[in-house]
């Protein structure tokens, strides 16, 4: 019988990624692995209730979050890409 084999987190999908000003403005300056900039986003999101409520999947932008969207409303499946554009 096999083992199962304890899963090693990735390195790359764990480093610290610097935010941009605009994505700095709502998670902070200091450089943060994507899934902690994905997390922070969502308190963002909850805190303010942008979520859309008649679709939950859509996040509606306000002045901190369209510079990083760029557009008004954007699906929680677009989040992760749109971080992308955002970090170096």
């Amino acid at each position: 019988m096999a083992t199962a084999k304890k899963r090693t987190p990735n390195a790359a999908f764990m480093k610290p990624l610097k935010p941009n000003a605009q994505l700095a403005a709502v998670v902070g300056a200091e450089p943060l692995p994507r899934t902690e900039i994905v997390k922070k986003l969502w308190d963002y999101i909850k805190a303010n209730n942008l979520q859309d409520p008649k679709n939950k999947r859509n996040i509606n932008a306000d002045a901190k979050l369209k510079p990083i969207f760029g557009k008004d409303q954007v699906s929680m499946f677009e989040l992760a890409g749109l971080i992308g554009k955002h970090v170096s």
